[in-house]
């Protein structure tokens, strides 16, 4: 069974780094509880400064639309020049689990 990963980019301006931070969590729980979410982690880079790596699975396509649709990443999205020097990069991946 294949799922979608998303790995998305965001470097955050020092100064907004806290308010960033605070006004992120409100789009990580709300996306954790989406039905077609498997997990979805803020990581911080531990090479560059400022910069976040948004880890995201989610069950199907279908998922990744409902999630882009909804109010919390929309709101995230319109907030998101604030904090961010650079334009938000994602990449998406269509990933099957290994069994070892």
């Amino acid at each position: 069974m294949s799922m979608i990963i998303i790995h998305a980019y965001l470097k955050v301006n020092p100064e907004v780094e806290a308010e960033f931070l605070e006004s992120v969590q409100e789009l990580i729980e709300s996306s954790r509880v989406e039905a077609g979410n498997v997990s979805y982690k803020l990581l911080k880079d531990t090479d560059q400064d400022n910069t976040y790596l948004m880890v995201e699975q989610w069950k199907d396509e279908e998922a990744v639309g409902a999630h882009n649709a909804s109010s919390h990443f929309q709101a995230f999205v319109a907030k998101a020049p604030r904090y961010l020097t650079a334009p938000l990069h994602a990449q998406a991946f269509i990933a099957q689990p290994i069994n070892k």
